[in-house]
């Protein structure tokens, strides 16, 4: 009986020892810590894999979400598979009319994509390196075609492909925000930063300054030494206009910035935009189409001239009017959007912003590059274009004069493109095939 009593008496004990020290783990979050680290040291391996699994679910989500913006936001995607598609008729058939085409269709998604992806970074980036990323990866399909066709010797397809992208932006989608804005706001005037516009005209007419002196150098035949005045003075304008570029930089995004941010509106405090991606994925985006871009580029660079064999059409009409529609369709759609919602600075600034980049970046720039590859890129875009270009130029600078802007000068800047369109429709340029070089 004693013996069974202290039994009683320590089980009791035991039972009130036990409560006491649940309730200071309860009470204390110390001990609530100890409590979770012993468990898991008696199961390390069940909350290591748990982790894990858990690590993998939210990088498995990420992702799925990252394609699902990217990928799968906007119906202009539905062309990507077309770039696959390009490359198995190009082994299977080597029908260059097809494959052109195909590569055509694969890259216009990849290049309204790039600018989305350019766009998201510059979120993270601030003013001025944004400005720069948008220089570099808003004309990126131009450049990368045309780094492909100076591989091969193609100099007139640069020139020309780089000439329709000016074109293209200062007449047909400058042209389509104008229309599709002055449609939309019918009753009312809509208006633009005149000095910012001005500033831009000032540097399109500096480029064709320097595209119209070796033309003119070439067609009244007064070199001073044959065959390479032109290049060296090409050379030279070509380094001069890079460091035009690069205080216009300067000059937009530091010194005088509050001249093309303009005054802040009330609609513009309501919608602040945010990314929708993060800034890593950003940057893996960048880099996947990129690549993609340069693939396909390189097909599209190798059946230009079958291309243009099989439907019977000039090099001189793909590479000024075909091409060039390809690489702007990011800023087509988002100059048409912006010029919708009554934010025409912003549309300005995509359509002749890309103008001014082409103009005095990329050019200057695929001439140097030229030159360290050994290729005779010159700024010599022959009478023909360099006549049209600078009639562009004086066009779209006195429709931009009075800072205004309606559905009737859109509609004439449209009406333009086409007069343009079907002068190269109907012009050979007997220049074209003649320099690439022969494989040997």
């Amino acid at each position: 009986m004693v013996r069974t009593h202290s039994h009683v008496e320590m089980g009791a004990l035991d039972e009130r020892s036990v409560l006491q020290f649940d309730d200071e783990n309860l009470s204390s979050p110390m001990s609530v810590d100890r409590t979770t680290d012993s468990l898991d040291a008696l199961h390390p391996k069940t909350v290591s894999g748990s982790s894990q699994v858990c690590s993998i679910k939210c990088m498995g989500s990420t992702v799925f979400s990252s394609l699902k913006i990217v990928v799968f936001s906007t119906k202009l995607n539905l062309l990507m598979p077309f770039g696959p598609l390009a490359i198995l008729i190009h082994y299977l058939t080597g029908h260059h009319g097809w494959v052109f085409f195909l590569s055509l269709l694969g890259i216009t998604p990849l290049a309204e994509r790039l600018g989305f992806a350019t766009e998201q970074l510059a979120f993270f980036t601030g003013a001025t390196v944004g400005g720069l990323l948008n220089a570099t990866f808003g004309n990126a399909t131009e450049l990368i075609i045309s780094i492909y066709a100076l591989k091969n010797g193609m100099m007139r397809i640069v020139q020309q492909s780089l000439l329709g992208s000016i074109l293209s932006n200062m007449l047909l989608v400058l042209g389509c925000a104008f229309f599709s804005g002055g449609i939309v706001f019918l009753k009312k005037e809509q208006v633009f930063n005149k000095t910012a516009a001005t500033v831009n005209s000032g540097l399109l007419l500096m480029a064709v300054m320097g595209i119209l002196f070796p033309a003119a150098l070439h067609s009244t035949h007064t070199e001073l030494h044959d065959g390479k005045s032109e290049l060296a003075l090409s050379r030279f304008s070509s380094c001069i206009m890079l460091v035009a570029y690069a205080a216009y930089l300067v000059f937009q995004l530091k010194s005088h910035k509050r001249l093309y941010e303009g005054e802040p509106t009330e609609e513009g405090s309501d919608d602040d935009e945010v990314p929708e991606i993060s800034k890593w994925e950003s940057i893996i985006w960048l880099a996947i189409l990129t690549a993609w871009i340069s693939v396909l580029s390189e097909y599209l660079v190798d059946a230009i001239e079958g291309a243009s064999v099989a439907w019977k059409m000039p090099i001189s009409f793909i590479s000024v009017i075909l091409l060039p529609i390809v690489g702007n369709a990011a800023e087509h759609a988002s100059a048409i959007i912006f010029a919708m919602k009554d934010k025409l600075d912003i549309s300005l600034g995509v359509a002749i912003g890309s103008s001014t980049q082409i103009s005095m970046f990329a050019i200057p720039f695929c001439v140097i590059v030229g030159w360290i590859m050994g290729r005779p890129m010159d700024l010599n875009f022959q009478l023909f274009e360099t006549t049209t270009l600078f009639i562009t130029v004086l066009v779209v600078a006195f429709l931009l004069q009075d800072g205004t802007s309606n559905y009737f000068k859109g509609l004439m800047l449209i009406l333009c493109y086409l007069i343009v369109a079907a002068s190269f429709y109907v012009h050979v340029d007997p220049s074209s095939v003649e320099d690439k070089p022969s494989k040997h």
